[in-house]
């Protein structure tokens, strides 16, 4: 099946995580940094989720999961280690038209995690459409080498710049050109000369 590459807007929607070990508090942190608002299901909790949820950064509920707690939910995250359960979740977030991941198992997923490479706004995700994790993982450390820490600031510096020439009278194709220019691998070359020069 060919997966739709796409980077979902999560900032004040509703998600829900059920479980609240490790695996489900990276889940959890990578919602929160997309600044999703999360509740987590679950009778008992790390350490991280239960300080997350005592800062108010999320709804802990420390009980079993219950259907209503779909309601009202965008996507959910299944990290439980019951299969059953899991699947349960699945088929009622599926009923509901709510986006479900089930951790560690493609066959009850709507999408999948990708291996991430982040420098700040610019973000690299690499899927093997659930095949192999494994390679994606190695994949993602190639590009973590490619891609250096400059290119966060170095697209901070792009998208001011941009803003200022769409705000100015500059024909289209002009104004294609420039950005092409200032995307291109000589102002790559410039920017770290110039940070070299500090």
């Amino acid at each position: 099946m060919l997966l739709f590459p796409a980077f979902l807007k999560l900032a004040g929607r509703r998600c829900l995580v059920v479980g609240a070990g490790r695996v489900a508090g990276e889940k959890i942190e990578g919602l929160l940094r997309a600044e999703a608002t999360v509740s987590v299901v679950a009778p008992s909790a790390t350490r991280q989720v239960r300080t997350w949820a005592r800062a108010g950064r999320i709804v802990w509920k420390d009980r079993r999961f219950r259907p209503s707690d779909l309601v009202g939910i965008f996507l959910t995250v299944v990290a439980t280690s019951s299969p059953h359960l899991q699947r349960e979740i699945y088929k009622q977030a599926r009923r509901r038209g709510i986006l479900c991941n089930v951790v560690d198992d493609p066959e009850h997923c709507d999408f999948y995690y990708g291996a991430t490479v982040r420098r700040g706004s610019l973000q690299i995700a690499i899927s093997t459409g659930g095949l192999s994790p494994a390679l994606a993982q190695r994949i993602r450390k190639q590009l973590e080498q490619e891609f250096g820490s400059e290119y966060e600031d170095w697209l901070e510096e792009i998208g001011a710049v941009r803003k200022r020439l769409l705000a100015k009278l500059v024909p289209p194709a002009r104004r294609k050109t420039l950005l092409h220019h200032l995307a291109s691998e000589q102002s790559l070359d410039r920017f770290r000369r110039r940070r070299k020069g500090k």
